[in-house]
């Protein structure tokens, strides 16, 4: 027994030493540079046309001399400026692909050139609608040419604020994913498996190296790429089934599976670390152990995802909560405003609810 005992522990010291271990280039992220002109947001589009529609409101307020005034040339300037904002925005997100791999200098020549254009369409509008039967076309030339340059600042800007952000919750995920505690529980666990129970350890360590071949696999895609919610779950499944072996009746897991859900695109590694947060919050410090449960929901346009754990030991101190906050980043740069995340303890149960576009 002892000489078992010692080959266990040079296992475990192997992979100890080598936990800090540099990859080689070849396995670094693949860095890919985000595209400014994804316009195809909700989130976006609700910007960019209350931006305009705020710069007009200002414009308006110089030429008037009373509110009502104002409110009218609001209103009437908007029947070209939204539709000129809306052209603008649709004509960028069809051609996003392409613009993506012009030059800088053939991007902005584009896009502000839309911008004229759109803006001459604005005048169309005003003349079209009868409220200017001879719109100044120098103008609203001007007034595209203007909002264009303002537009596409602000989408480089998001774009190169969305890279670091993206890129680093990623990288926290793949290091919440192969946190050295983790790795060595699930050692243990097919080690301790290995001479009772061979069957059951070779599936130990076949979800192990699941686990990490999709967390290395995600972690050199493309930044903002999303994948199926039926993928996080099948990946949070075998992630359950190594700690079912480890902490036997302690862990009790419930899912709850709405099959209109599955197709639902959510960003790599978001499931799992929150099943992990369950797990670690709600099993471990409890002798009796706790309950896990996962369930999704098709609703009209949305899917909800719920992963529940009871705290049959109490709340114990708060957490860092960096795999929350991770989760909740990555969802924003997903979806935006079409998105929620909550995370709330009531009556001895901790609950995180997400909500993604279906």
């Amino acid at each position: 027994m002892s000489d078992s005992s010692s080959s266990d522990s040079k296992i475990l010291s192997g992979f100890a030493s080598s936990s800090h271990a540099v990859l080689p280039a070849s396995a670094e992220p693949r860095r890919v540079a985000p595209n400014p002109f994804d316009t195809c947001h909700p989130g976006v589009v609700l910007r960019a046309v209350l931006g305009v529609e705020a710069v007009t409101a200002v414009a308006a307020g110089f030429a008037s001399a009373s509110l009502h005034e104002w409110a009218l040339r609001l209103a009437f300037w908007s029947v070209g400026a939204f539709p000129a904002v809306i052209l603008w925005l649709g004509t960028v997100c069809a051609l996003k692909s392409p613009l993506a791999r012009w030059t800088p200098v053939m991007q902005t020549a584009f896009a502000l050139a839309a911008g004229i254009l759109a803006g001459l369409y604005g005048g169309a509008m005003l003349k079209w609608a009868g409220i200017a039967t001879t719109p100044s076309w120098w103008a609203w030339a001007g007034a595209g040419f203007l909002g264009a340059a303002l537009l596409l600042a602000g989408l480089r800007m998001r774009a190169v604020a969305r890279a670091p952000a993206d890129s680093a919750a990623r990288l926290a995920h793949l290091q919440a994913r192969i946190r050295p505690h983790f790795l060595f529980n699930s050692l243990n666990t097919a080690i301790a498996l290995v001479r009772e129970d061979p069957l059951r350890a070779e599936r130990v360590l076949e979800d192990l190296a699941e686990l990490f071949r999709y967390a290395l696999a995600q972690d050199s895609g493309e930044p903002g790429a999303a994948v199926s919610l039926a993928d996080e779950v099948e990946l949070a499944r075998r992630y359950l089934e190594i700690e079912q072996l480890r902490f036997g009746e302690r862990l009790s897991v419930s899912w709850d599976l709405d099959p209109r859900a599955s197709q639902a695109r959510v960003p790599p590694l978001c499931l799992q670390p929150l099943v992990e947060n369950a797990v670690r919050h709600g099993v471990e410090p409890s002798i009796e152990g706790a309950t896990v449960r996962i369930a999704t929901e098709r609703r009209r346009g949305s899917v909800v995802v719920k992963i529940s754990n009871t705290v049959p030991a109490g709340q114990g101190p708060a957490g860092h909560g960096v795999a929350q906050h991770n989760v909740a980043e990555r969802l924003r740069l997903l979806h935006d405003v079409q998105c929620r995340f909550d995370a709330s303890y009531r009556a001895g149960v901790y609950l995180v609810r997400m909500e993604v576009p279906a």
